[in-house]
């Protein structure tokens, strides 16, 4: 039986627990908290700081997993190269892992050694260097830690006033000991899109359906599948796609975000790993979803083909208050409609706006997304 170390144990880890159990496979599930979403379905669990390099390395010495699967941005990651030339398989690679927790490394990648389009940027690790930055970039700008996840400390800037407040916002959110932000130019997009991107072992690179998403302060609200887009932008951002995973390498599904303007598409970000838009998948709008791709993917199963099955709708549910332990939730309006489904993560706790549960909803392909984007809003907003 393989064994897989989960580094980071949230909601996007709890379903790809639940899908790698179905499997056959034992997981270890580690977070920085005990009873994290993803530990109350795994085999075992540790509860340790990812940043603490010695403490990992131990983790590993104990546990000798074959397979080690991160699922979140602040982790020692340089530690995960003596893990490969040990032998053991990190998800997508060390080399991935260790761009992409970073900012400043992909985007650097993207842009400057791939020659994708992408929105003008700079780094700044002072305020002075901000200020200077801006005056190239303009305004609007956005403004980002480089280690950050889920849009902590993320603040689109519109006049000079504002930059003091976003700079110490996004100093505050970052994850990690990376003490530095990324100043963008803003990117004047019509909407924004996900592109789950599948890449094999013994396979051919396969895309899902394209996902529409709607973020608020850079975190997910809701999504949408399929999105509508030309077969050129498709196309585009397929090609873009695959250029950056082939260059960062490894087996695994990745979130490839995009912004679509008047003039093409525009890479944004990209996570190696499950998206939180793709959670959409779990309505089962697609044949597989996102968390059995990325498993047969990371264990070189067959994958025969990605199809789109159901139009399909997610909407978080966001925590109304401060909660010191599990909140009741009320399911029956949800459950009470056709074609609806709910996944409540299992937060042991909860401080006002955290994601804390998804509302899905599906119909026929035929009909389009917009009646079940509403439903799914709707219907989110009854469950606390």
């Amino acid at each position: 039986m393989k064994k897989i170390l989960l580094l980071g144990s949230g909601e996007l880890g709890k379903e790809f627990v639940i899908a790698a159990k179905r499997k056959g496979i034992y997981v270890v599930a580690c977070d920085k908290y005990d009873n994290a979403p993803a530990m109350q379905v795994a085999d075992e669990r540790e509860v340790f700081p990812m940043l603490d390099g010695d403490k990992l390395a131990q983790v590993v010495e104990k546990h000798h997993p074959d397979i080690i699967v991160p699922e979140i941005e602040a982790i020692r990651t340089e530690r995960l190269f003596d893990f490969e030339k040990q032998g053991i398989q990190v998800v997508p690679s060390a080399r991935a892992v260790n761009y992409t927790m970073n900012r400043q490394a992909i985007r650097d990648l993207a842009a400057k050694e791939l020659g994708l389009r992408t929105a003008k940027y700079f780094y700044a690790k002072t305020y002075d260097e901000l200020l200077e930055a801006s005056r190239s970039i303009g305004f609007p700008c956005v403004i980002k830690p480089l280690m950050s996840s889920s849009g902590h400390g993320q603040s689109t800037v519109k006049t000079a006033e504002e930059l003091r407040p976003a700079f110490d916002a996004a100093m505050e959110g970052a994850r990690g000991d990376v003490k530095e932000v990324i100043i963008e130019e803003f990117i004047h997009f019509t909407s924004e899109f996900t592109l789950l991107t599948v890449t094999q072992k013994n396979g051919p690179t396969l895309f899902c359906p394209p996902i529409g998403h709607v973020q608020k302060s850079g975190d997910y609200r809701e999504s949408w599948q399929p999105y509508q887009i030309s077969e050129k932008d498709l196309k585009d951002a397929q090609e873009m796609a695959k250029k950056v995973t082939a260059s960062l390498t490894g087996a695994g599904i990745w979130g490839v975000e995009f912004f679509l303007t008047d003039t093409g598409v525009v890479f944004s970000e990209l996570s190696p790993r499950p998206h939180d838009t793709g959670m959409v998948t779990l309505s089962h709008s697609t044949n597989l979803s996102e968390f059995e791709l990325h498993l047969r993917a990371v264990l070189g199963l067959p994958i025969h083909d990605i199809k789109l099955e159901h139009a399909g709708a997610s909407a978080v549910v966001l925590a109304d208050k401060d909660y010191d332990c599990p909140p009741e939730y009320n399911i029956d309006e949800v459950l009470s409609e056709e074609n609806t489904r709910i996944r409540i993560f299992g937060k042991p706790d909860a401080h006002k706006g955290r994601r804390m549960a998804v509302v899905l909803a599906y119909g026929p392909v035929e009909e389009g997304t917009d009646k079940l984007r509403d439903k799914a809003k709707r219907l989110a907003e009854t469950v606390l």
